[in-house]
C-alpha cells in the first residue's frame, strides 16, 4: 500500500515523525514523504533529530513570500509528485498552509486523504490565523478523521461528519516527546555545553542556579504581531527585575517577529534570546524550567503532559482540554493580566502545584501505532 505522507512545517515533522517512521518499518505499506519545505532551516533539525529524509522536496521556501505564494507553489510543485506516487491515501497534519494545500490537491486527484490532528476548533476564523479556516477545510476535504481526544471529535460530529470516519487516537506528539525524552541524560553532571551547545555557558550558570527559576518564553503567533509581542515583552522586562527569574526565548526566524523581539528584549542580562531550537533541546528546557509562556499551539500538548504551567498569550485556544485539566490558563496579551498570572504563580505554592498535575489527555504515546492499525484495517 503507497502512502505519501506531505510536511512542510517543523511542528508537522515533530507530529508525523513517529508515524513516518514506523510506516518505513512496516511492510504493509510503502511510505514516500513529500516536504514543501514550507519553512526550511527549522523543518531540517526537526527531520534530522528524527533521521527522517523527504524523498521529495518541493523548495517553495524564497524571502517575504506570503500565503499567496506558498498556496500556489505548493499545488503546482505536488501535483506532479502526486501522480507519480499514486498513493492509496496521503496524510496530512494539522493545520498549516501546507496540510490545506495538500489536501485539496489530493481531492482534486480524487486521493483519499488522512488527517492527523483533526477536530480542533477556536470556531473564530481569525484566531488562530490563517490555521483555523486551514484545519476547518481540511476537515471538509479528509475521508479519514484522526482526532487526538474525544472532544475533538465531538467538535467533527457536530459538523455532520461521519461518525464512522472518525478515529480518536491522541496526539503523535506525545509519541515524539517520548522519543525525544529517551535522548536527554538524567544524570545532571551530563547537562553540559558537549551534549547540549545550543546552550551558553552562562547560560548553564543560570539553569544550575537552585535560586532562579526558569520561564520559558515564545511568540509568534501572526495576530499578535504587532502590539500582542510587545505586550508580551514588556511583561518579560517587568517579571526580570527579579532576582529569581530568568528567561530563555527562543526567537522565530520570522523577521517581524525577531525584529520585535531584538528590540525590546536584547541586552538585559537575565533574558536569553536564542536561536530556534533543536527539537530535544527545547524538550531539555521545558523540563527545566518552572512554567511557560505561550501563545503556540503544540506546546501546550508538550507542557500537560509533563505537568509544566502553561500562561497562554492568546484569546482563545483551540486546545480546550489543557485549560479545563487546569494545567493551562488563558492569559492574552494584556500586560497586567500576564503579570497577575506569572506572580501567582511564582510567588503562590498552592497556585503553582495545582498546575503542575502531568495529565494523559493527548494519549499514552501509542497515537501512532493506533493510527497505522486503523490504516491496515480501513484502506482496501
Amino acid at each position: 500500500m503507497n502512502i505519501l505522507c506531505i510536511i512542510g512545517t517543523r511542528p508537522e515533522a515533530i507530529k508525523m515523525a513517529p508515524l513516518i517512521n514506523l510506516l518505513k518499518n512496516d511492510s504493509r505499506f510503502e511510505c514516500f514523504v513529500c516536504s514543501t519545505s514550507q519553512h526550511k532551516t527549522m523543518l531540517e533539525s526537526a527531520l534530522s533529530f528524527f533521521e527522517i529524509k523527504p524523498d521529495f522536496d518541493l523548495a517553495i521556501m524564497k524571502p517575504d513570500q506570503n500565503y499567496f505564494d506558498v498556496s500556489v507553489n505548493i499545488l503546482t510543485k505536488v501535483e506532479p509528485v502526486i501522480t507519480k506516487i499514486n498513493p492509496e491515501i496521503i496524510l496530512v497534519q494539522g493545520d498549516t498552509t501546507t496540510a490545506f494545500i495538500a489536501a485539496l490537491a489530493a481531492f482534486y486527484l480524487k486521493i483519499r486523504i488522512g488527517h492527523i490532528e483533526a477536530g480542533l476548533r477556536t470556531n473564530r476564523k481569525d484566531e488562530p490565523y490563517p490555521e483555523e479556516i486551514n484545519r476547518q477545510l481540511i476537515s471538509r476535504l479528509a475521508d479519514f478523521h484522526f482526532a487526538p481526544t474525544q472532544e475533538a471529535r465531538q467538535n467533527l460530529i457536530a459538523e455532520n461528519i461521519p461518525s464512522r470516519n472518525i478515529f480518536v487516537t491522541g496526539n503523535t506528539v506525545i509519541d515524539a516527546l517520548q522519543i525525544a525524552l529517551n535522548t536527554i541524560p538524567r544524570d545532571e553532571n551530563e547537562w553540559t555545553t558537549e551534549r547540549f551547545p545550543e546552550i551558553s555557558e552562562m547560560l548553564w550558570l543560570f539553569l544550575k542556579d537552585k535560586t532562579k527559576k526558569l520561564i520559558l518564553v515564545t511568540a509568534h503567533r501572526r495576530e499578535n504581531i504587532t502590539s500582542g509581542i510587545k505586550n508580551i515583552a514588556s511583561a518579560i522586562q517587568q517579571l526580570t527585575k527579579r532576582d529569581d527569574v530568568f528567561v530563555v526565548l527562543p526567537v522565530h526566524p520570522n523577521p517581524e517577529v525577531k525584529n520585535l523581539i531584538h528590540n525590546e528584549l536584547k541586552g538585559i542580562e537575565n533574558i536569553f534570546l536564542l536561536e530556534p531550537l533543536s527539537y530535544p533541546t527545547f524538550i531539555f528546557l521545558i523540563e527545566k524550567c518552572y512554567f511557560i509562556l505561550t501563545d503556540s499551539g503544540g506546546i501546550q500538548e508538550e507542557a500537560s503532559a509533563l505537568g509544566k504551567p502553561l500562561l497562554v498569550t492568546r484569546n482563545t485556544t483551540d486546545r480546550r482540554e489543557v485549560i479545563n485539566s487546569g494545567t493551562a490558563k488563558l492569559v492574552g496579551t494584556n500586560i497586567q493580566s500576564i503579570l497577575y498570572s506569572a506572580v501567582h504563580l511564582l510567588d503562590d505554592g498552592a497556585v503553582y502545584q495545582k498546575m503542575t498535575i502531568p495529565t494523559t489527555i493527548y494519549g499514552d504515546g501509542n497515537a501512532s501505532q493506533k493510527i497505522i492499525g486503523i490504516l491496515a484495517d480501513q484502506i482496501t
